[in-house]
């Protein structure tokens, strides 16, 4: 018998917010950017976790805005595969299935440090395992799928190849050959094991606190692009599926070019994200 569930059991989705800054120069955060009719794309990353598959979502943001993210998110989305089978069960309620979103921020030890959007990305997958594993070795996190807000590109895309990115190997999105190991805000997969060794990879790139070297250049974890932490040769890229069209909010020009283009992302049902508010029970 094993000691930890088997890949593809628990999935858990992760949205990295916190470390990049922001490029539209917006009163708000370029993750709250409308991508179309009440629709942001922060709500395009969630919809995307929910569609492939996972089982709990985490968002990491720090303290100053997660509670206008939660108002807008909520605590958690219902399943897209309760609207796909739901016409073929008799006992629609017995099928609901919630997925839960969590938020997370960055570690105080690590902000102004190493506290990168890949960093954040990291930070989010740590949390899910340390709090699913300090509840049961069968709830930690057997995979994890991390969705960018700042990537535009159909979401329904990871319902189509599902099966690969909660089944035991590697998944990567790419556009003209480039994934997140070319600084593309593209979903990918990635493994507990394979944790340690990004976190190596930044630990010895990183100058550290040494007070030899000028401040500026101390603790340059903290501005480490996507492709200097995720490009290794040592974790393996399984399973590579090329999307067509893709539109980043890097700046206003790339999203100029996204909001004249024929990519038409909708809104999913309010019964999938409306927002749903946890309420605690006066009794608990």
């Amino acid at each position: 018998m094993t000691d930890s569930p088997p890949k593809g059991r628990n999935l858990a989705g992760i949205i990295p917010l916190s470390g990049r800054k922001d490029s539209l120069n917006l009163p708000w955060p370029d993750y709250l950017q409308p991508l179309g009719e009440d629709f942001l794309a922060l709500e395009r990353s969630v919809h995307e976790c929910a569609v492939a598959g996972c089982d709990s979502i985490w968002i990491v943001c720090n303290d100053d805005v997660s509670p206008i993210v939660r108002k807008r998110i909520g605590d958690y989305v219902m399943s897209p595969r309760f609207f796909e089978e739901k016409a073929f069960v008799k006992r629609k309620d017995y099928h609901e299935k919630w997925v839960p979103i969590y938020y997370t921020p960055i570690a105080q030890k690590d902000r102004r440090r190493r506290d990168s959007l890949g960093w954040s990305a990291l930070h989010g997958a740590l949390t899910a395992f340390l709090i699913s594993d300090s509840m049961s070795q069968w709830t930690r996190p057997s995979k994890y799928f991390v969705s960018f807000p700042y990537g535009i590109y159909d979401p329904l895309l990871s319902r189509e190849h599902r099966s690969i990115i909660r089944g035991p190997e590697s998944f990567y999105f790419s556009h003209k050959g480039s994934t997140v190991r070319s600084n593309k805000y593209l979903g990918f997969t990635f493994f507990p094991e394979d944790w340690p060794k990004f976190k190596w990879n930044i630990k010895k790139q990183c100058t550290g606190g040494d007070r030899s070297i000028p401040p500026s250049e101390r603790w340059s974890g903290k501005d480490f692009c996507l492709k200097k932490i995720f490009n290794l040769e040592s974790v393996q890229i399984d399973n590579k599926v090329e999307i067509e069209q893709y539109y980043e909010l890097e700046s206003w020009g790339t999203l100029r070019e996204y909001y004249s283009s024929n990519l038409d992302i909708k809104k999913p049902g309010k019964w999938f994200m409306k927002p749903y508010i946890f309420k605690r029970k006066d009794n608990e």
